[in-house]
């Protein structure tokens, strides 16, 4: 890995990775032939790209059934433990509504909802991930959602992953269709003849699917634009070179334009931890991947104290930071921005991906410094709700058509003294 000294100089903002003009003009097409064509161009698309030949796009009962059957026991009882984690923790997310009411009658609140559907995109392509449909599935359940349904490109013999369709069955979810890319986004934001639309859209993917969320966003709400993979992590020289190497490596291994960054100030172990990312790098089984992020976006950054590095990493706002450092809890709380916080040597990411609890579909590119993860609140509704009191309107209307008139919106402040000739006229 690249080894470099920080300084107010360098900005580690993440570079590189933008979509091309063809890629977003490609996407825009594929949107467009969707709403026009429906469930055919699904079909064909899932043949062109997927080399899948489908007659159905619905996922059977008897093809969820058989998965189920095929699938590890004990990878199931895992999976059904995470989901229980990942429930207990969301659940401490869900809001109740407010009233608050005056001496007068009058009363104002907020009134929390589900949305009516939500639409779950899995990906699939060089691997699988059971762990996304627990991820998305289990907040929208919690926040009390009514329609799930969840889309994930197909094999080339038409089947879809073993584990994504044994996930589902553990929570419960058995809509489900054979379609990927831009062209899954397209259905769940407009629907075809077999897929009705929904209202909002959650889940990772690759940059087709980013595109196709972003062209989509306004017709129907999403989660975020997801970029690649992020780790940053803080060491200390009580730091192990071969944990950090192997933590950096977690996430270069999901896509070749993930970033892998270590913050240290400590030389012996910057230059230890590059030599273990070459030796770990030569027995990963997606080892091509891992390359190509390592060299592209992995970098080692020196720095002179503990308060560079965590403003380092402030700037940088990771979708994932690990703190292992002697002091890791205190560091911890100087943190303003990430996507999820690991303390602790023990705390290695992964165990966030699939096990504590807490969500793995997190802000990439510096947005965790403006937003948060996927959580209970992305499937809830906030309405407020308005209740005056005549006693109300009449000791506030005066000011409030005071308020319109300043604005020039005089049809305002006739609204709310037109009541005025019905109170003096009336019988």
């Amino acid at each position: 890995m690249k080894i470099t000294r920080l300084s107010s100089a360098v900005s580690i903002r993440r570079t590189g990775g933008n979509a091309t003009p063809e890629q977003t003009e490609a996407v825009k097409r594929i949107i467009q032939t969707v709403r026009e064509e429906g469930d055919a161009a699904l079909i064909r698309f899932a043949k062109k790209w997927d080399n899948a030949d489908l007659s159905d796009l619905r996922v059977s009962r008897e093809e969820i059934d058989q998965a189920v059957t095929r699938f590890d026991p004990q990878l199931l009882n895992d999976l059904t433990e995470a989901a229980e984690n990942i429930r207990k923790y969301h659940d401490n997310q869900k809001q109740e509504g407010y009233k608050v009411t005056e001496q007068n009658g009058s009363y104002v609140g907020q009134r929390v909802t589900a949305i009516e559907s939500a639409g779950l995109y899995v990906p699939g392509g060089t691997a699988a991930y059971p762990s996304s449909v627990l991820m998305n599935v289990i907040p929208a359940q919690a926040a009390g959602v009514p329609r799930i349904v969840l889309l994930s490109p197909p094999a080339a013999d038409g089947s879809l992953s073993d584990g994504v369709l044994a996930a589902a069955h553990i929570l419960g979810i058995d809509e489900i269709y054979k379609s990927g890319g831009a062209q899954a986004i397209a259905a769940l934001a407009y629907g075809t003849e077999s897929i009705a639309a929904v209202d909002k859209i959650t889940g990772p993917g690759n940059i087709y699917v980013a595109l196709a969320k972003s062209e989509v966003n306004g017709d129907v709400a999403i989660d975020m634009i997801a970029g690649p993979s992020e780790i940053a992590i803080i060491a200390d020289a009580t730091a192990y070179p071969d944990e950090i190497a192997a933590d950096l490596l977690s996430q270069a291994e999901h896509d070749p334009m993930a970033s892998s960054v270590l913050l240290t100030t400590d030389e012996v172990l910057a230059k230890a931890v590059s030599d273990e990312v070459e030796k770990q790098l030569a027995e990963l089984p997606r080892q091509s991947i891992a390359r190509a992020a390592i060299d592209g976006f992995g970098t080692i950054y020196l720095g002179e104290t503990m308060e560079e590095l965590i403003d380092a990493a402030n700037q940088l706002a990771p979708e994932h930071l690990e703190i292992m450092t002697a002091n890791a809890a205190v560091d911890a709380e100087k943190i303003k921005h990430a996507g999820a916080i690991f303390i602790g040597r023990y705390s290695s990411e992964p165990i966030g991906d699939y096990f504590a609890g807490t969500n793995h579909v997190l802000p990439t590119n510096s947005t965790a410094r403006f937003s948060s993860a996927l959580s209970v609140y992305d499937f809830l509704k906030r309405t407020s709700i308005i209740h005056y009191s005549e006693q109300a309107w009449q000791d506030n209307k005066e000011k409030i058509a005071r308020l319109a008139r300043l604005e020039g919106l005089e049809a305002h402040a006739r609204a709310v003294e037109s009541r005025q000739w019905k109170k003096e006229n009336r019988l």
